[in-house]
């Protein structure tokens, strides 16, 4: 057994409390620099042989590709004070300000979404009155949903009870509005079309990233491989704080011992702790859930899950000048140029990332390329004739949770009813869709419980909520 809950040092004096934290995603990492940082002693066990989560890069030949497409907002002020705390916000900076090429492939037309350097709502005025995928009665239409969007009370939990789709369409959204605005932004932010998603969690989307703050919707992204930010540097800035940090370390159990610790076992160990944080997925913390800690435990197997399916397409030169683009009237629905990111000495690299995928998530490779590749040269006259170097996929089938109509009540807090056993992860009630907001946010959360538990100091976690 590893020595666990209060420590002594060399003169016999009370030291550290200490605490474990099960998984190596963002929730986790970030739960474990929070309470080491106000000075516990802290082990971070991950199962696999990195640190990331489903955030996380690898090697194919020449290229270092990442898993998926991830971007964050300037609203995201959680993930951006991890960016800070891993000392990697320069290797993910944020737009100036919002710009969005947007594609029509049945139109040949190309319009944007952008903003301005005037107050909410007018931020956003001029971009929707010369939005050319629109008319100009849905343009109008648009501007009062966006109105009576802002109207509702995120606290409300009828909500979380009502659909997007349908309360869209009683607000005057044609199929097309949502398919070109509604469904652009919600699918990538909540991976489901405007009918599968809760209203709750719809309206905190726009009304925090369009409706909040004039800058809240500028996009950020990693012009690194993720895994140099959320494996490479989350493991420094870890190392750094005294984490001591175990990979391909699997937890098969977690139980209250006699003197009242936590026995946390892995093969071969216990490793026992004052303080658990379980960092997984709903179904693996539903495994390890000791008995009494949930009322209602089950409620986690009923958070369903949706995938993203990723594709990616090495060009023999280069066929995209922008670095992003959103299409409509085609199957593809957002392209990022990776090729820098990636180290491709030669060509472009593009990755097309397909939200709400549960249609083509097991589809062949070879039908993925029979029909995204004509796609892609639809939409990128430089393509025809372009020598395709390499076309592979890569499959997130739990990539979220289904933001589906209900799943608020689902989702529990940090805390459970078991003393020093805490919940975290991206599919907990953040108030958050499963983002990489959502995952710091819950870590955050989780650890700010327990070191209020323990009357530990805990000034530090509300760096990020004072973000600009």
């Amino acid at each position: 057994m590893r020595p666990g809950g209060v420590e002594e040092d060399r003169a016999g004096r009370p030291g550290r409390t200490a605490a474990v934290v099960v998984g190596g995603g963002l929730a986790g990492i970030t739960a474990a620099l929070s309470l080491a940082d106000a000075g516990m002693r802290v082990t971070l066990l991950e199962g696999r042989p990195r640190l990331g989560g489903l955030a996380f890069s690898f090697q194919r030949g020449e290229l270092t590709v990442d898993n998926g497409q991830h971007v964050y907002l300037r609203c995201c002020t959680a993930y951006r004070w991890f960016l800070d705390r891993v000392e990697g916000r320069h290797l993910a900076p944020l737009q100036e300000r919002l710009d969005v090429p947007v594609l029509d492939a049945d139109r040949k037309r190309l319009g944007r979404l952008r903003r301005a350097a005037l107050p909410v709502p007018l931020h956003l005025a001029a971009s929707l009155a010369t939005y050319p995928h629109l008319s100009l009665a849905e343009r109008a239409k648009v501007g009062r949903a966006a109105l009576a969007l802002k109207g509702l009370d995120l606290a409300d939990p009828a909500l979380d009870t009502q659909d997007f789709g349908t309360w869209l369409a009683r607000h005057g959204q044609s199929p097309r509005a949502i398919e070109a605005l509604w469904d652009l932004v919600g699918v990538a932010t909540l991976n489901a079309v405007a009918g599968d998603s809760s209203l709750g969690l719809a309206a905190m989307v726009f009304k925090t990233g369009l409706l909040s703050d004039p800058g809240a919707a500028d996009i950020g992204w990693a012009r690194v491989p993720l895994g140099d930010l959320h494996d490479g540097l989350a493991r420094k800035a870890l190392d750094s704080a005294g984490v001591r940090t175990e990979l391909r370390t699997k937890v098969t159990s977690i139980s209250r011992m006699e003197n009242g610790s936590w026995g946390v076992d892995v093969p071969g160990e216990r490793i026992e702790a004052d303080t658990v944080v379980l960092a997984v997925p709903q179904a693996e913390t539903h495994d390890l859930l000791p008995d009494g800690a949930l009322d209602e435990p089950d409620r986690l197997l009923d958070i369903d899950t949706a995938p993203i399916l990723n594709l990616h397409v090495v060009y023999d030169r280069k066929v995209l000048k922008q670095p992003f683009f959103a299409a409509l009237g085609t199957p593809v629905q957002w392209v990022f140029d990776r090729t820098e990111a990636s180290g491709l000495a030669d060509g472009q690299y593009l990755a097309v990332s397909q939200s709400a995928a549960q249609d083509e998530i097991d589809a062949p490779v070879a039908a993925l390329r029979e029909r995204y590749l004509p796609e892609l040269e639809r939409l990128l006259p430089a393509a025809h004739g372009a020598e395709v170097r390499d076309f592979f996929v890569t499959r997130e089938r739990t990539a979220t949770f289904a933001p589906t109509p209900g799943v608020g009540r689902l989702r529990p807090g940090a805390r459970t009813r078991a003393p020093g056993l805490y919940l975290a992860g991206a599919w907990t009630a953040t108030g958050w869709p499963a983002t990489m907001e959502s995952a710091v946010r819950s870590g955050i959360s989780a650890a700010r419980a327990a070191l209020s538990t323990l009357d530990r100091p805990r000034d530090h976690l509300f760096a990020f909520e004072e973000a600009a």
